[in-house]
């Protein structure tokens, strides 16, 4: 029977189709959620690969029949119940990865001339475009997945972390409790959007500081009457930054801030560098994309800048970076941060430090 077993049983005159077995395998595997198998199941089909000689799979049936007993693929399977392998067994069948060729006494064999009874493993190869349209889709499912996940998990501390939803807030629990367990993308979105809503809330706190004016009749008409103009100009100074980056000089900053050199010793020269810089430095220091692109928004890229090289300097007494950069921003917003106010701060301290030694 070993020596039967490799007689290229009903081996073809002319060229056939044909894949890489082991390539199919690991796209079946990738794709093992849209066939509806699982790690055992695929286990046994790999077993089942191992008894076909060739590494090609033709996709013409017949030509690729593997006929082990359920003793010898129990004994490749490192001992699995025959109970076991006759169910993963039926499953490859009824999904059509394999095919059943039985004999009169459903027995598995062959014989010269090339008939022999097993499974057929040609439809497998016969399934190959499927396969890979099918891994394709599920990897950009899972990237999407991905994505979502990582969203709400930043979203989740921001909300956290600016105050606006405590600890033990149901939605804050809930969506804990989403990240650990595995969820399709649309649950997903659904938790994102929710969360989003609260955080597009917490951006809209300012506003009422408006109206707590009104509550004086008399400052609300002087305002309108000789102050409008001053009003508008502390409008749209968070949109222009230029007076924060105007305040503070370069080499000011470059003297004062000295951690940034652990990480990149070339001195900045100029802005652009010292913008630069920032970016390289932010992530390190545990501040996503969204808050550095909204310090960026309102305070400008120099002043961010310059903000990111003062936070290094105090990094250690900064529990919540993210939390830290998102209160410079409002400050700027509303016309209170002072740059040069910190890098003085920090010269200070330095001058003290240097006094004491």
């Amino acid at each position: 029977m070993t020596e039967m077993s490799r007689i290229p049983f009903g081996q073809p005159v002319e060229p056939c189709a044909s894949h890489d077995k082991w390539v199919l395998l690991d796209t079946l595997t990738r794709a093992a959620s849209c066939f509806g198998l699982n790690h055992r199941t695929l286990t046994v089909l790999r077993a089942l690969l191992t008894f076909y000689p060739e590494r090609a799979l033709p996709d013409v049936p017949g030509l690729a029949v593997v006929f082990p007993s359920n003793r010898t693929l129990s004994q490749r399977l490192n001992g699995m119940p025959e109970s076991t392998l006759r169910r993963h067994l039926a499953t490859l069948v009824r999904h059509g990865i394999v095919s059943r060729q039985d004999s009169a006494n459903r027995k598995r064999f062959a014989r010269f001339g090339g008939l022999a009874f097993g499974f057929d493993l040609s439809p497998l190869s016969r399934l190959a475009d499927a396969l890979f349209q099918a891994a394709e889709a599920e990897q950009r499912t899972q990237q999407e997945i991905a994505a979502l996940r990582a969203r709400i998990a930043a979203t989740r501390v921001r909300l956290i972390d600016d105050g606006a939803l405590p600890v033990d807030h149901p939605l804050i629990e809930d969506s804990r409790r989403i990240l650990r367990r595995k969820v399709d993308a649309p649950t997903l979105q659904v938790v994102l959007e929710v969360l989003e809503t609260h955080v597009d809330k917490t951006r809209k706190i300012p506003a009422p500081a408006e109206k707590m004016s009104a509550t004086d009749s008399e400052i609300e008409r002087h305002i309108q009457t000789t102050d409008k103009a001053e009003s508008v100009c502390k409008e749209s100074a968070p949109q222009n930054p230029q007076p924060h980056q105007q305040d503070v000089p370069l080499d000011e900053v470059v003297s004062t801030c000295k951690e940034y050199q652990s990480f990149l010793p070339d001195v900045p020269s100029d802005w652009p560098n010292l913008i630069r810089a920032a970016q390289t430095l932010y992530p390190m220091m545990g501040i996503d994309r969204a808050t550095f692109d909204e310090a960026k928004h309102r305070i400008g890229s120099q002043g961010t800048a310059v903000a990111v090289l003062c936070m290094l300097e105090k990094l250690p007494v900064i529990h919540k970076p993210g939390a830290y950069l998102r209160g410079l921003s409002k400050k700027a917003m509303q016309g209170r941060l002072n740059l040069r106010g910190m890098i003085r701060a920090l010269e200070s301290q330095r001058l003290s430090a240097d006094n004491r030694v």
